[in-house]
């Protein structure tokens, strides 16, 4: 049962699109709003790109950057609050977190892609160099 569930995980995490589809259609079912449907699936799967991220970057590169990983999302959050101090002069944090968290989503789904091509033309050219 235990390798059930992490197979269930490595999948939703090697290929977290996956994970957002199946979020955004159960919230759908759910909540029967498209809007607040994207909303829920697009903030559950950015916890899926960030572990991507870092499970692909270890499988190209051999080495964990999960310290730069968590160091970028730390300068995120940071201009994020200060940015939202200049123009609101009070900081909410909830909206301040919402905005954060999804921007995050972009950036490591973007990262995601690159990784996903860097890594295909990575191994392709290996195998092609070894033949």
């Amino acid at each position: 049962m235990t390798g059930f569930f992490s197979s269930i995980i490595a999948t939703f995490v090697t290929i977290p699109l996956l994970g957002y589809i199946i979020v955004f259609v159960i919230s759908k079912l759910i909540t029967k709003q498209h809007r607040k449907a994207v909303r829920i699936a697009i903030d559950v799967t950015t916890f899926l790109f960030i572990l991507s991220v870092h499970y692909f970057i270890m499988a190209i590169w051999d080495t964990s950057f999960l310290w730069v990983i968590l160091i970028i999302m730390l300068l995120v959050a940071i201009v994020f609050v200060i940015v939202h101090w200049k123009v609101k002069h009070e900081i909410h944090f909830s909206k301040v977190f919402k905005g954060y968290w999804r921007f995050n989503f972009l950036l490591f789904g973007f990262i995601y892609i690159i990784l996903i091509i860097y890594g295909l033309v990575h191994r392709v050219s290996m195998s092609i160099s070894m033949s």
